[in-house]
């Protein structure tokens, strides 16, 4: 629904969900092709090696495949839960125990896929899956709104009308705050580039949930308004970009860290 609208198809608009992306495959590809940019050259042969027989073996490539999986004719129903960890209110601190008892969500699973892709041992077609779903999710564990609130499944449920049509705060993030700008992928991994002054602290996965967590946090990353326009995209824009810079620097390091000295034959 694009254009005006009031009364009742004002809240039409309001109640459409956008389909849920994660960064959407703009976002993922900005955090794969940022990441395959800085990696060294033992890491650069083995992802290429690794991903050799796919349609597009690049990481950036082959950034959203997690999602296409998870929706599309194969339906692995089974990885949903791996996309993002529930924090409470108030509270941004990773503990295992309290919130990912089980080992299905976001930290613990990029932890997983980490050790698959360094492990030698296993078929390549093991690790080629792992690589893949690391990229993906290296990118989710940036998207503040992956480690939000469960009340509100990550604002899956926060409603909001942007210029006449119906988004959830989620797709807002993952999507339109990207997309409004109308720039293709290489420009925005250069804009991304620009948002930060040095490398961030590399940490672990744990670390990074947290830090997207104190963003959801923030006074103002809900809208107080329903209602909004590109200032609220233009104010919280820089905070994405960030976000993706964040994510595909340490991708690289990971990367670097585990295929430079487990790389194949060239």
């Amino acid at each position: 629904m694009t254009g005006r609208c009031c009364g009742v198809w004002c809240l039409i608009a309001l109640l459409i969900a956008e389909p849920v992306a994660a960064w959407g495959r703009l976002g993922h590809q900005i955090v794969g092709d940022y990441a395959e940019q800085r990696l060294t050259d033992p890491a650069k042969r083995e992802v290429r090696r690794l991903l050799a027989d796919e349609p597009n073996p690049s990481l950036g490539g082959v950034a959203s495949w997690a999602d296409e999986i998870r929706d599309g004719p194969q339906q692995r129903r089974e990885t949903a839960p791996w996309h993002w960890v529930n924090f409470p209110k108030g509270q941004c601190r990773y503990e295992r125990e309290r919130l990912c008892s089980d080992g299905n969500c976001l930290p613990e699973i990029i932890n997983r896929f980490a050790a698959e892709l360094g492990d030698r041992s296993l078929p390549d077609a093991q690790r080629t899956e792992a690589l893949k779903f690391l990229v993906h999710f290296v990118g989710d564990a940036h998207q503040p709104l992956h480690a939000g609130f469960a009340e509100d499944r990550g604002g899956n449920r926060f409603q909001v009308n942007y210029i006449g049509k119906g988004w959830n705060l989620h797709a807002l993030w993952d999507t339109l705050i990207l997309t409004s700008v109308g720039l293709d992928a290489k420009t925005m991994v250069e804009l991304a580039q620009g948002r930060l002054s040095s490398p961030p602290p590399q940490g672990d996965a744990a670390m990074w949930v947290e830090e997207s967590c104190r963003i959801v946090q923030d006074r103002d990353f809900y809208p107080p308004r329903r209602k909004i326009g590109d200032s609220y995209l233009d104010a919280k824009r820089p905070i994405a970009e960030r976000q993706l810079a964040k994510a595909g620097e340490r991708l690289a390091v990971m990367l670097n860290h585990i295929l430079g000295s487990t790389a194949g034959p060239d």
